[in-house]
Formats: structure tokens, sequence, C-alpha cells
């Protein structure tokens, strides 16, 4: 189905509508008017039945397939249509109108979707980095053959989009890539080893999801972003510098070959970056505040703490060996993420677990095809729980 946005307000299927980018998607939907024809979740039954009932969409589906069992249950007094589990998200997109598909689904399950909208000729709004973490060469390739641009809505790939229509790619010299240090910036190793669930939740300037929010408080999640960036904007992980930009102002900025500076500037919010990808080019107004220059006070800049967050220099390095190893690093984060939240983990030990598990696999570099990177992703999940398993702390 060849579909591209004819007016400002498309119809939209959400991915992981249940989510923290999901629902801010939907706030975008109920704002603007947009009709939702179809969305997804995990198991959030009692949160889908609900927004079924307020957005009608024709369609919508759950992962887990008892879930959908219980759901289709639950709305046997509509017409919707109710799939089941992993392939059952595909085949919604397959089978439902609607011109854009906003994939937030969290994780490596983020994948197949991706590539389905894209094989599909819809316009994705892409909130699942690990997408492109973990076949970032295939999505590409994939999005290049049906002629389909990706419209990011990380905030960060979001701005450096908005900042690359500012001169020619070739005049691009390199990437700056904000981050707001997560909630332990200035801390050192030592520190970070008593560190809580509860302390590691509390980010300082964003309002996400739990495995996000963690993935920001080790940098990982700018390890992932670096990731990211090399495979949409085609640059070499040597083009991209990570700032530590505590205020979160300034969402990134590109630098072309005549030092000039072009930054995206706004205030923390995921709804304009999700407004922006699923009507770009155009730009439509919203309820989200503007920056008052008069109080904001000052924007600050530093080096992230690589010594101490080791997760973005691993990160870096698997980018940049390539193959398979970014899945391996994915896979193995989030394995040791969820440990961590089901306090089996220590803080500084999803570091630990993903770097020993990274090391052990040097010959995914090599892995290229979708069933190599797969198969060194199970593998890598498989490595992470026998070592974390042992030394359970909690």
């Amino acid at each position: 189905m060849n579909q591209t946005i004819t007016t400002e307000y498309p119809s939209m299927i959400v991915l992981g509508a249940t989510g923290s980018v999901g629902l801010q998607a939907l706030d975008v939907a109920r704002e603007q008017g947009i009709r939702v024809t179809a969305l997804s979740a995990n198991r959030s039954v009692d949160e889908v039945e609900a927004l079924v009932r307020e957005f009608s969409p024709v369609a919508c589906a759950m992962a887990d397939p008892a879930s959908a069992a219980e759901l289709r249950i639950r709305l046997a007094d509509t017409s919707v249509r109710v799939y089941a589990g992993a392939d059952g998200i595909c085949r919604m997109i397959e089978e439902t109108e609607g011109e854009v598909v906003l994939n937030s689904i969290v994780g490596r399950a983020g994948l197949e979707p991706t590539l389905t909208a894209l094989r599909c000729r819809r316009r994705l709004a892409l909130a699942n980095k690990e997408s492109l973490v973990v076949a970032g060469d295939i999505v590409m390739d994939t999005a290049r053959a049906v002629e389909q641009e990706i419209y990011p809505v990380d905030s960060e790939h979001s701005a450096i989009y908005q900042c690359l229509a500012a001169g020619r790619r070739a005049d691009l010299r390199r990437i700056l890539l904000t981050a707001s240090g997560g909630p332990f910036f200035g801390r050192t190793r030592d520190e970070l080893a008593k560190i809580t669930v509860d302390e590691a939740l509390a980010h300082p300037t964003w309002k996400m999801g739990a495995k996000i929010t963690i993935d920001s408080a080790t940098l990982m999640n700018k390890g992932f972003e670096v990731i990211e960036a090399v495979h949409l904007f085609g640059v070499s992980p040597a083009q991209i510098e990570v700032v530590v930009h505590r205020e979160s102002i300034i969402h990134s900025m590109v630098e072309y070959n005549d030092n000039s500076i072009i930054a995206q500037l706004g205030l923390p919010d995921m709804r304009t970056c999700v407004r922006y990808a699923v009507t770009a080019p155009a730009r439509i107004a919203g309820d989200v505040g503007a920056i008052d220059w008069r109080t904001l006070g000052q924007l600050t800049f530093a080096a992230p703490d690589t010594d101490t967050f080791t997760l973005l220099p691993l990160a870096v390095d698997c980018i940049t060996r390539g193959g398979a190893l970014p899945a391996v690093l994915n896979a193995a984060n989030e394995v040791a993420v969820s440990a961590f939240l089901d306090r089996r983990l220590t803080f500084i030990g999803i570091a630990d677990t993903v770097a020993a598990v990274v090391a052990d696999m040097p010959d995914a570099a090599a892995c290229r095809t979708l069933d190599e990177i797969t198969s060194a992703d199970r593998d890598a999940r498989e490595r992470a729980r026998r070592l974390i398993e042992p030394s359970s702390l909690f």
C-alpha cells in the first residue's frame, strides 16, 4: 500500500501506545484531531481497552497472546479487529490503512514493525531507536529500496534532521549530539555502586519509560543515539561528538565546513518531536510552551565522563567495528537493565555485564544478514543471563 501525506493531519497507527512516547503521540492526536486507525501494546489490557473506546480504531494488537485473547472478549461489543503476538502487530500494519506508522515499541521487538512499515510504504515516525541499533544497515537499505524517508522522533535526531535542512549534506563537518548527562552527572564509579532503582528512575529533565530512563542514567541511551545517527544521517562515528547539556534546551547541533553551527532549541517535550515527525515539513502549532529567554539564565556544556560511564564509548566502539556488535550490545543491555529493575543486579553491574558479553563475542562483527544478527542477539541474551543469575545480589 503506497500512501503519502496529503493533508496536515494524516491518519496514524501508534505502536507502543501505552508507553511514554505512545501516550504523548495520542496526546498529539487528541490535540490535532488526527484519526488513530490502529494501536498496539504489550499486555496493558485495561489501558488498551480504554484507548480503543476513546479513539475507535479499526484494529489493535497485543504482543502478549494471552492479553490479546482477553482483549477480544472485552471488545466483543465492537467491530475492532484484535491481533496477537509479534507477527500480529506486523499483520495489523499490513492490513490497516494509516498514512503514518509511529513506532514507539521498546527494544529489539520494534525491528520487524519498522521493516513492515517501510515495506508497506507508510510514513515511518521512528521512536524505536533499537531498530537502527540492531539492524541499521538493513533498515536503511530497505528504506532506500522502497524510496521511503524515516522521520526520527528522538528529540536529538529530530533536531539534527531539522538542522540539516540549513545546508548541503556534502558541507556537513560533524554532528554535536547533546546529552542531559542523566541523574548521576558528576558521580564517581564508587558512588554509582550504591545507586538504587528509584534514584536511577529520577531523570532531571525528561519524563520517559523505565527502560529508557535507566539507559539515560548509564549513558547507554546516548551510545544508542550515536549508532542511530550514524545510520540515519550517513556519517561516520568520528563525525559525532557527544556534548553534555544539562538544561536540555538545545536538542542537538550540526557544524558545517565553514565553522557555522546550526542548533535546534525548545522546551523538553516529546510532543513537539512527535508532531514534527508526523507532519514535516509542515510545522503545526501545539500547546507546548515557548522558551522564556528572560528567565532561562544560562546554557551549559561539558564533556561526558567516559571513564565512569563506560557504555557510551563501548557503543561507539561497537558501531565502529560494525556487523552485529551493536545488536549484541543492545541485547545484553536489555537483559541487564531488566535485572537491575528487578533488583537482581547493581547499577554498575549493567555496564559490567554488557562489556563482558561484547568482549566475549568479537566474531559478531562479521555478521551481516538478519538471520545472523538475530542469532547473535539471541546468543548475547543467553550469555548475559548466565552472567547475571549466579551473581544476583538482592
